[in-house]
């Protein structure tokens, strides 16, 4: 039987290399879409797509989801069986300086996505969401079921408005599509811009690192290998219609196991065998207190719960690091 072939956008991104390269040694034909901008370090990003390339049944197209013309050309040329969209301007503090990347990237970016799938027909889409889109709620742990209306900043707002962009669409045009709200995704090949790894490379060079609210947060810290594996169990598996004939689901990814901050940060210490000298500062305007995924809807669909300690996926992000950047121990 032959496998689908699975266009996956942000491809040179953290998560996007890790699906990527799953896929392709479960035999998966796929195709990688990224614009490789300098959001972080490209060299990272281009060192993942060099270890995709090695795979016989990969190739790799240079592109912006705002640039509709790329788009639509990109899924005539292909027929794709499934999209996963990972492609998105991350990060909650970049958005407070950087709006018009958000809205080019996530919400122009994922309307032509939209598109491409409203005119050539897949037979799912499945597209990342994200915690942040629970705001700052007292209720825990986060339910797919609560209200999400009071995002607290505009990345949040943007991946609330692609949740209720592929509602739409699926409602309208029958397209089935997954979305899936991601929380705290760490792990090698990882994104340096996100806290556990700027605090490593600041550990490393004997620098003081910053912790926000005194490290009184939580996060629900989910190891890069139980995303991939939540979405491989999705990838053939498009949402039934619900009662109104809709084909559209939302799922929490997480670990379902908040972490205190300032616990992440003495295991990180333990596994880089360094301990940081630290700052302690106040919240930072667009920061949440706590994440804390329920995935009881994950374990009653897929029999799948995230289960990676932060023991051992900061033990193999600490040895990754070390390797990638030549440090010895």
């Amino acid at each position: 039987m032959k496998k689908a072939k699975i266009l996956v956008t942000g491809g040179a991104g953290f998560i996007g290399f890790h699906l990527s390269k799953r896929l392709l040694e479960e035999g998966y034909e796929i195709v990688g879409y990224d614009n490789i901008n300098d959001y972080y370090d490209p060299q990272l990003k281009y060192d993942r797509l060099s270890i995709l390339k090695g795979y016989d049944k990969y190739s790799f197209v240079k592109g912006d989801l705002a640039d509709k013309h790329a788009v639509n050309t990109l899924f005539e040329e292909n027929g794709f069986d499934i999209v996963v969209n990972l492609a998105a301007q991350a990060g909650v503090r970049y958005s407070i300086d950087n709006p018009q990347a958000y809205i080019d990237s996530n919400i122009v970016g994922f309307f032509n996505i939209l598109e491409a799938c409203r005119h050539n027909p897949v037979k799912h889409l499945l597209y990342a969401s994200s915690s942040s889109v629970y705001g700052n709620q007292e209720k825990t742990p986060f339910s797919t079921d609560d209200n999400v209306d009071s995002p607290i900043s505009l990345y949040a707002a943007t991946k609330k408005s692609n949740e209720l962009m592929a509602f739409t669409y699926s409602h309208l045009y029958g397209i089935p599509a997954t979305g899936l709200r991601f929380f705290t995704v760490y792990g090698p090949y990882g994104r340096p811009d996100m806290a556990y790894f700027g605090f490593t490379n600041k550990i490393m060079k004997g620098e003081t690192i910053k912790v926000f609210n005194n490290g009184d947060m939580y996060r629900d810290f989910t190891y890069v290998d139980d995303i991939v594996q939540g979405i491989f169990n999705m990838l053939e598996c498009p949402p039934k219609p619900d009662k109104n004939g809709d084909k559209h689901k939302v799922y929490n990814i997480g670990n379902n196991k908040p972490e205190k901050l300032m616990y992440f940060i003495e295991t990180l210490e333990k596994c880089i065998g360094k301990v940081a000298e630290k700052e302690y500062l106040p919240m930072q305007a667009g920061d949440v207190y706590q994440t804390y995924a329920d995935v009881s809807e994950l374990m009653r669909d897929f029999d799948f719960k995230p289960s990676t300690t932060i023991e051992e996926g900061l033990s193999r992000f600490a040895k990754w690091y070390k390797e990638y950047y030549k440090i010895e121990d």
